[in-house]
């Protein structure tokens, strides 16, 4: 077995009030795919950040190819042959797709960018993801966030680097997209690189990853060198520090009364009248392949957008709302896919972007906030979901996604909510996090309340809901109760015929 390319030697990395890494050391050989695994918070993410010159650490360094490296900024690591690709996407949403593709390195003729040589490099790049009907010159921002996401992994790719790690790569992506990025890893493990590969999706680590080391509360646990007779079972014990038998905990519950219903509703994205209705009590799935208009149908209920035909019956009254805001005063609130960019303030803090809609209830006169009850409303919901932060008055940007989604889930259980519209929920939150959201889910029903599931994994859907309605091409093309809902057949209606 050669010796490793990268390791990692007790490494640790401390912020004000917390310990994120704790002397954390393992090594990853050239022409390997190395899993990383653990749960939200773990430290996955700081370690990342360490090997990108972002995170300082405190303790320990990097050994590369023999030398010993601490970076100072992320510009050093990138001249190391470093290259990360993150969840949480760092393109430039107003700029070209063949700008942001070879941003940094744009190709240049007599002092001004070569438009014709940048075209043709973007093409490339573009026809080797699977994506060559992107045009270079659309606007990143135009995009879906799979796209967005196969956008960020060819700039990792153009920069021909020698360790490029993943962050949950897949979360996004459709069907199409996964095969492509499946491709892309293996012939970066057959041209000698180190591939870091972050994600919680297990059947991932067993199908391309060569190794696993597995992380919790900021510690090394264990490393698998290779995955011979390594189960699912020992994975999730090793990153939760307890058996998990069931991750999905299906609770069944009688359906109450209808609370919402849709009627013809046809706008962006939803080419087919849609025509359903959720009742209290009920879990209902919504599931297809990405851009099949699953989160388009809910934004039209939601009153992101406009829908330009039907109605929307809720408790009993016709309504048509004109933004979020008033859906949300009237008892619809929606947790977005992208959290970065539409569910938090990243700037905030946790306190602030848990009581951003329901601090009316802590003002007095009406007018006058009073900050130690939106700091005790915080610090109950902190408590209640087993939120991972050093306290409420952290910034949410500091948080691991995870954390930063169940901040998402406590603003609306402060608000008076009565349904809940749930986009790709555990997109990105490890196996214990799940199971707490999933939980929390089933106690919402049985309180009463509605909850619609809008995500593309097919076991969660299948799992979780208690009817699931399957999405192809805009169009609602059939609603499966529970105990018919096979993979097969939810997976054959979502297929194009």
């Amino acid at each position: 077995m050669s010796d490793p390319y990268l390791r990692v030697d007790g490494v640790t990395v401390e912020f004000p009030g917390v310990r994120a890494l704790d002397g954390v050391s393992f090594g990853a050989r050239a022409g390997e795919v190395h899993a990383l695994m653990g749960e939200n918070g773990a430290g996955k993410s700081t370690l990342l950040k360490v090997l990108s010159g972002v995170n300082k650490v405190t303790d320990g360094a990097l050994w590369i190819d023999g030398e010993r490296h601490v970076f100072a900024n992320a510009r050093e690591a990138l001249a190391q042959g470093i290259s990360i690709i993150y969840q949480e996407l760092t393109l430039s949403p107003n700029l070209s797709v063949a700008e942001n593709l070879l941003l940094g390195q744009l190709p240049q003729r007599r002092g001004f960018i070569d438009r014709r040589a940048l075209r043709q490099r973007a093409l490339g790049i573009l026809e080797e993801l699977g994506e060559g009907g992107i045009h270079p010159a659309t606007k990143v921002r135009d995009l879906s966030i799979g796209q967005q996401q196969m956008i960020e992994i060819g700039r990792a790719l153009l920069r021909d680097a020698r360790i490029i790690a993943f962050d949950e790569p897949t979360s996004s992506l459709s069907v199409q997209e996964t095969r492509h990025l499946k491709r892309i890893v293996a012939r970066l493990r057959e041209e000698g690189r180190v591939v870091l590969y972050v994600t919680h999706r297990m059947e991932e680590v067993f199908e391309m990853c060569d190794a696993v080391t597995v992380f919790r509360d900021g510690r090394h646990i264990r490393t698998h060198d290779s995955l011979a007779g390594l189960d699912h079972a020992t994975l999730v014990s090793e990153m939760v520090g307890r058996d998990i038998e069931d991750v999905y905990g299906y609770r069944p519950r009688a359906a109450g009364e209808t609370l919402m219903r849709l009627e013809g509703i046809k706008g962006p994205g939803v080419s087919a009248p849609v025509s359903f209705e959720v009742k209290r009590g009920e879990v209902l799935g919504l599931f297809g392949l990405v851009g099949a208009g699953r989160s388009e149908l809910m934004r039209l209920v939601c009153g992101v957008e406009p829908p330009s035909e039907g109605q929307v019956s809720f408790a009993g009254e016709t309504r048509r709302f004109a933004s979020p805001h008033q859906a949300i005063r009237a008892g619809i609130a929606m947790c977005p896919e992208d959290r970065k960019s539409q569910g938090i303030f990243p700037v905030a803090s946790v306190a602030d972007n848990l009581n951003i809609s329901c601090r009316r209830f802590f003002k007095r006169w009406g007018w006058l906030r009073q900050p130690k009850r939106e700091t005790d409303n915080a610090n109950a919901y902190i408590r209640q979901l087993s939120i991972k932060t050093p306290g409420p008055k952290a910034r949410i940007s500091t948080l691991s996604g995870g954390n930063q989604q169940k901040v998402i889930l406590a603003r609306w259980l402060a608000e008076e909510i009565e349904l809940f519209v749930m986009d790709e929920p555990t997109r990105g939150i490890d196996v214990g996090a799940r199971r707490d959201i999933y939980s929390l889910l089933y106690d919402l029903a049985e309180q009463g309340k509605s909850v619609v599931v809008i995500s593309s994994d097919l076991a969660e859907v299948s799992s979780i809901c208690d009817r699931i309605g399957v999405m192809r091409d805009g169009e609602l093309v059939d609603i499966v109760p529970r105990d018919e809902a096979t993979p097969e057949r939810l997976l054959g209606l979502a297929l194009p015929a």
